[in-house]
């Protein structure tokens, strides 16, 4: 294998101390980068609110305030948003599997006519940009076609747009084109229908891509602003984000810093408990060379 530094360079003493030197210096660079505010957040939160904002500001409070957290839950009454989030972020996760994943199988096994070109119209809806579509989208779920319902104040506002996710599809089109087709003609001719095929052997065999969608639809629904600040207006039945930004002119800063901690536990531990089956999904299918 050729890279930029040949093992006989590595292995010398000099290349040793330039490798770990390099090595070193990334990854604290890294560090800093990414878990710094996470820790400026954190300690900030249980900082005095004049402290929060002096300058030069300190790295470490002057005096801890640890009861921060359960005066931030209940004075921000998070449990409620946090109940509302939850309910959007599974409605949104439940919808985009039960659309994506058989549409992305129509397209990799099924091979419709034109299947081609519908995935690439699908990918080209991702060239648009998202605010362009918020006007015919909020047309739309006020006045829902043929049903003629006003969505308004309803998590089915957040779930039926995202139902159909370009990238979501594609990324599990990529991965089920991996799948033998021999697997899955063996299975036909057993008598299993399409539908037997994709839930007693596609689905078991790929839940690392799986795991990759459901993490990306879950963040996406939870930290999402613009459009759940649009379609629930009514306080009760706002989302995380849109409580905390709505809360934050009559708020201490420490109070609504720590709600903002808080809020983003659920995601930080959703990924490491997830990561193996997220790295494994996002390099499924690659090609060994």
């Amino acid at each position: 294998m050729r890279t930029l530094v040949s093992p006989a360079q590595l292995r010398s003493g000099r290349g040793k101390a330039v490798y770990w030197l390099v090595f070193t210096v990334v990854m604290v660079l890294f560090l800093l980068a990414f878990v710094f505010p996470l820790y400026w957040a954190i300690t900030g939160a249980m900082k005095a609110p004049a402290e929060l904002v002096r300058t030069p500001p300190t790295l470490l409070p002057d005096q801890w305030h640890p009861d921060v957290w359960g005066e931030s839950w209940e004075r921000l009454n998070l449990l409620t948003y946090f109940g509302n989030t939850v309910l959007v972020a599974l409605g949104a996760w439940l919808i985009q599997l039960a659309v994506d994943v058989p549409a992305a199988y129509a397209l990799s096994k099924l091979r419709p006519v034109l299947g081609d070109k519908i995935l690439a119209l699908m990918l080209a809806t991702l060239m648009v940009p998202a605010s362009a579509l918020l006007v015919p989208t909020y047309v739309t779920i006020t006045d829902l076609p043929i049903l003629g319902v006003n969505l308004i104040n309803s998590p089915t506002a957040i779930w039926f747009p995202a139902a159909a996710n370009a990238f979501n599809i594609y990324l599990l089109k990529r991965f089920f084109d991996q799948i033998p087709g021999e697997l899955l003609e063996a299975a036909v001719l057993d008598g299993a229908s399409q539908v037997r095929i994709l839930v007693r052997i596609v689905l078991p065999i790929s839940k690392p891509i799986i795991a990759v969608v459901s993490i990306l639809a879950i963040v996406a629904a939870w930290k999402d602003f613009i459009w759940p600040l649009l379609v629930f207006p009514d306080p009760t039945r706002q989302t995380l984000s849109v409580a905390l930004q709505r809360m934050e002119v009559d708020m201490p800063l420490n109070i609504l810093l720590a709600g903002l901690v808080l809020a983003s536990v659920p995601m930080v531990l959703l990924f490491l408990f997830f990561q193996r089956h997220v790295l494994a999904g996002l390099t499924a299918g690659s090609v060994k060379g």
